[in-house]
């Protein structure tokens, strides 16, 4: 059982493995993934998974009432970090709601409402008919740096591959198996983005053109990237 308290990662992805093999429902897993944010992502005081469907946004999942509130301001005024995400398909980041921001009126909102202070949504590719992100939510400002985006990449890129094993049925193995691919492809996405000074998007494409060049599995290439970046002296 996951608890409101900073855990080490590792952990947290092992309860989501073995909750996303239990899980009845995708929603489950959603709430899992949620509360996950708040325990790993470092600067993260609230969450939400947001979903597209056909054109239509909803929010699938919260941590609490604050991310339920965000969500709700979000979709009324069609403007903010959640929903950027989602259509651009890139990480969005306001470390300080309180300096002007790209959602002005979302921001006003927030501040006036809710203890939130920053927010970093990073998109989630469900499958061919959905879309997604995570939304992270901070009280205090400049609490989200390069590690926060890092560590969400990571969690994103879990939600998607366990997401989609449980709405498909497959077994804990096959979810295990997906487990590490999606950590690794997250880690290679961070360490692109940071070494070109590139977006998320682009860091993906960097990866996936490896891919297709060198016809390696995407994950495969993701960990040797990975293990080569570690070997290198500090």
């Amino acid at each position: 059982m996951l608890s409101h308290s900073r855990v080490d990662p590792p952990v947290v992805f092992t309860s989501l493995a073995e909750i996303a093999r239990d899980a009845s429902t995708p929603k489950d897993l959603y709430a899992a993934i949620c509360v996950a944010a708040t325990l790993t992502v470092p600067g993260c005081d609230h969450a939400s998974l947001m979903i597209r469907r056909d054109g239509v946004y909803s929010t699938a999942a919260v941590s609490d009432a604050t991310a339920r509130q965000i969500d709700k301001l979000e979709l009324a005024l069609g403007s903010g970090p959640c929903l950027d995400a989602i259509e651009e398909c890139t990480a969005q980041i306001q470390t300080d709601l309180t300096t002007s921001s790209r959602w002005p009126s979302l921001a006003s909102r927030v501040l006036a409402e809710t203890p939130v202070r920053g927010a970093l949504s990073v998109g989630m590719p469900v499958d061919r008919a959905r879309a997604g992100s995570l939304n992270l939510f901070s009280d205090k400002p400049n609490m989200f740096d390069e590690r926060s985006v890092e560590c969400a990449l990571v969690l994103g890129a879990f939600a998607t591959v366990a997401t989609n094993a449980a709405e498909q049925g497959e077994d804990a193995a096959s979810l295990r198996r997906g487990l590490a691919s999606s950590r690794a492809i997250g880690k290679a996405v961070g360490m692109l983005m940071v070494l070109n000074d590139v977006s998320d998007d682009d860091a993906f494409g960097m990866l996936r053109r490896t891919s297709q060049e060198t016809n390696i599995k995407l994950a495969d290439v993701a960990a040797d990237i990975v293990r080569q970046r570690s070997r290198r002296p500090a």
